[in-house]
């Protein structure tokens, strides 16, 4: 049986159209994909469109630990807020252990969805105990048929037969001393109109000796300054749901202080939330809330047993985030599970509100530690001059490869041609199927695989070169250089890919657009060396231009300081000697 000869291609080499035909039915598919999906160009991002990227710092609340399954809830809440914004390119993800990096493209309202990113948005329904006007002893409320009241009711319909009666507060003058005060909510705390109470409890049902807890929560009611906007953004922090506690509330610009009962209900109960319009009490823009079915009885529960006491006992406040968004007066149970909260709102603030009851509170608070905006102009100067870089960065390894291998820059080339194709239909496809947004730098990534890709076709020809100076002809020459450009190629693409995808595994944010442009050019320079400018090269060597060493080819013998042609001998047989 005969041995296979040493240094001849494989059937895959010798056919090298069928690489080529293959290479190119890939773009043209892609490329139709492309079209037909009508997403042509890619996606690009803040740094480059314009828009805003909000850095939030997370820090633990009470009974909320601060790890990877809170941290990603948070996302995904975040997402959905931003996404009912109508904002479907904007990007959500963590950075480290404790950040979260929030991107909004242009054309989005950025205070609005700052607000709805950054809002814990933790609701609950606490029964008032005491409620008092900053700076005066007692200021009635509107009624439930007026511009600022708040209400709650089983439907929009029924709002005022619901809510009846004017607020009132705990004093009687208007010069209440803060002993007054500390009277007055040692007197509530001790009645604790909750639901787990009796349904009968008034502020003289108990004579029991405030705890150390009841008389902390009486000097922080009495100390509460409405009106000082960092006493409100601190009152009710880190309070439990089961506890007690003080909050803020504004009716039609005045501040009001509250002393809160344990909550009752929890916006965890609410199923969904709308923002609507009444048009049949002109109370404007409203919220409606529907509860679960737990929610609805617990709801019920509670209306129901102060719709018994007297004011300002007969009255809940809806907290968000620990502030007062309304406090309604209730008359009777309230059935049917559905509630509503009404208040002066705008449009925008009732389908902002709506919109974070919906998707749920987030499991940790954030602060916000950074807001970078980038006007659309600005984004397109960096696009210009990321372009640019990249245009005069191409321009200079097509000035080297002509000047130094002549006839052989034309595969040089082709090739990157070809791979600059495959990286742009790419690019526009991952835009809308993974959310890929081609970043400042991302561009940087691209402009650093023109030199990968050239280093590939770099090796291969310098390989091709060598066997040349050995004495080969061309066609022997592209096939025996092959393997070993091949090794080489490989383990310098490998390393690229191995940085990169630990890039984009330990980094975060625009970084990760830098690894992932890299990653993914060079995979395709993988591609492109194997199904195009192998199988090239294969067809060229058999051109006379190239396979007579032509001068300007690249591949002149002569030039190359080539030895004489190999030949084959063959070793003298070895002599026997015989014995005499």
């Amino acid at each position: 049986m005969a041995a296979p000869k040493r240094g001849r291609s494989s059937s895959a080499q010798s056919k090298p159209g069928r690489s080529l035909a293959l290479i190119l039915i890939a773009i043209v598919a892609l490329t139709g994909g492309m079209f037909l999906s009508g997403h042509t160009t890619p996606r690009l991002g803040i740094d480059l469109a314009g828009g805003t990227s909000i850095t939030l710092e997370a820090k633990a609340d009470q009974g909320s630990a601060l790890n990877k399954a809170n941290m990603d809830t948070a996302v995904e809440i975040m997402n959905r807020r931003v996404n009912g914004l109508g904002v479907s390119e904007a990007e959500v993800q963590t950075q480290g252990d404790r950040n979260i990096i929030v991107n909004i493209p242009k054309g989005t309202n950025s205070k609005e969805a700052r607000d709805q990113v950054g809002t814990t948005a933790k609701l609950y329904f606490r029964p008032v105990l005491v409620q008092e006007a900053t700076g005066t002893a007692a200021t009635p409320s509107p009624s439930a048929s007026s511009s600022g009241s708040s209400s709650a009711s089983p439907s929009p319909s029924t709002s005022e037969s619901a809510t009846t009666g004017e607020k009132a507060t705990s004093s009687s003058s208007p010069s209440a001393s803060a002993t007054t005060q500390g009277r007055a909510a040692s007197d509530a705390l001790k009645a604790d109109p909750t639901p787990s109470g009796s349904a009968s409890a008034s502020p003289s049902a108990s004579a029991s000796t405030p705890s150390a807890a009841d008389a902390k929560l009486q000097a922080a009611y009495t100390a509460l300054d409405c009106s000082k906007q960092t006493q409100r953004n601190k009152a009710g922090d880190g309070v439990k749901p089961e506890d007690s506690t003080v909050g803020c509330g504004e009716i039609q610009g005045v501040w009001y202080k509250y002393l809160l009962g344990p909550a009752a209900v929890a916006g965890t109960e609410v199923d969904e939330a709308k923002a609507v319009y009444d048009t049949q009490t002109a109370a404007g823009w409203q919220v409606t809330m529907d509860f679960n079915k737990s929610g609805a009885k617990k709801f019920a529960d509670i209306t129901g047993q102060l719709a018994q006491n007297t004011q300002p006992q007969n009255e809940f406040g809806i907290v968000l985030d620990g502030q007062v968004v309304s406090s309604p007066t209730v008359s009777q149970s309230i059935t049917g599970g559905q509630a509503q909260i009404s208040g002066s709102f705008t449009q925008e603030e009732a389908q902002s509100l709506a919109n974070m009851l919906s998707y749920g509170a987030l499991p940790l608070s954030f602060q916000e530690q950074s807001v970078t905006t980038v006007t659309a102009a600005l984004g397109t100067d960096q696009l210009h001059a990321g372009l640019l870089a990249g245009a005069i960065g191409l321009a200079l390894v097509i000035l080297y490869l002509v000047f130094y291998y002549r006839g052989l820059s034309m595969v040089a080339i082709a090739s990157l041609l070809v791979s600059g194709i495959l990286t742009y239909v790419l690019m526009a496809l991952l835009g809308p199927a993974i959310g890929f947004a081609l970043n400042l730098p991302a561009v940087c990534g691209a402009i650093v695989a023109i030199g990968i890709t050239a280093d590939s076709f770099i090796v291969y020809f310098e390989r091709i070169r060598d066997e040349i100076r050995e004495g080969r002809s061309l066609r022997p020459a592209v096939e025996r250089a092959w393997p070993r450009a091949r090794r080489t190629i490989l383990v310098s693409d490998f390393v690229s890919f191995l940085a990169a995808a630990v890039l984009f595994i330990v980094t975060v944010g625009k970084v990760q657009g830098f690894a992932f442009t890299l990653g993914l050019t060079t995979v395709l320079d993988v591609v492109v060396v194997f199904f195009f400018t192998k199988p090239l090269m294969t067809l060229l060597a058999r051109r006379t231009f190239f396979a007579s060493g032509s001068k300007w080819s690249g591949l002149d013998p002569k030039s190359l300081g080539a030895k004489a042609p190999l030949r084959r001998t063959r070793r003298p047989a070895p002599v026997e000697t015989k014995e005499a």
